[in-house]
C-alpha cells in the first residue's frame, strides 16, 4: 500500500479485496482505510463517516467509511464504483479521499411511499439513520424507472414486515 497525505484529504493505492464469510457482508468488495489515514479525514472518530473523492479517476461522494476495529476502517465498493473504475478483487486502485459533510438526503419517492403506509414509517423510524440509507441508496442505484418502482415495492413490504435491509434483500432474493 502507497500511502500519501494532503492537509484535507488522503491519497493510498491499495488492493480491492473481498469478503468470503462475514455475516452481512459476506461478498462484499472493500478496500481497508488504515487507521493512520482514517484520523487524517476525521480524528478520534470510532463511527462511519462519509467521504467523497475518487477512486483512480472515478468520482465518488457520500460513500461510508466503517470501523472494521484497531482504528482501520473500510469501504465497500459497490457495484457501480466498480463499473467505473473497471476493476475487481486483488486489483490495485488509487484512492483519493476527503471528508463529505453534505447531510444525505433520503429518496423523495420512498419517502412518500413510507407516508401513504403507517406501520412501514413506523418501523423505518426505529432504524439507526444509516440502515435508513441503504433502502434509500439501493433505490437510488436502479437504473431504470421500473426497476426504482419494483425496488420502492419490495422496500415497502419488507419494513411493513418489520424486515432491515439486510432481511429484505434475502427475502426477495431467496423469492426469485
Amino acid at each position: 500500500m502507497q500511502i500519501g497525505m494532503g492537509p484535507d484529504s488522503i491519497h493510498f493505492t491499495t488492493a480491492l479485496q473481498k469478503f468470503a464469510e462475514n455475516g452481512d457482508k459476506t461478498g462484499w468488495t472493500y478496500i481497508e482505510i488504515p487507521a493512520e489515514l482514517a484520523k487524517q479525514l476525521k480524528a478520534d472518530s470510532r463511527k462511519a463517516f462519509r467521504v467523497k473523492g475518487h477512486l483512480d479517476q472515478y468520482p465518488i461522494s457520500g460513500v461510508t467509511l466503517l470501523p472494521a476495529g484497531g482504528g482501520n476502517y473500510i469501504m465497500a465498493i459497490n457495484a457501480t464504483m466498480r463499473k467505473g473504475i473497471a476493476k475487481r478483487q486483488g486489483a490495485m486502485v488509487t484512492a483519493s479521499l476527503e471528508l463529505d459533510e453534505k447531510k444525505y438526503e433520503l429518496n423523495t419517492d420512498l419517502v412518500a411511499c413510507l407516508d401513504d403506509d403507517p406501520s412501514a414509517k413506523a418501523f423505518f423510524e426505529t432504524l439507526a439513520p444509516s440502515h435508513q440509507n441503504y433502502f434509500s441508496k439501493w433505490i437510488d442505484e436502479a437504473k431504470t424507472d421500473a426497476t426504482r418502482t419494483k425496488r420502492i415495492a419490495q422496500a415497502i413490504f419488507g419494513l411493513t414486515n418489520k424486515m432491515d435491509y439486510g432481511q429484505m434483500i434475502r427475502y426477495h432474493r431467496d423469492k426469485s
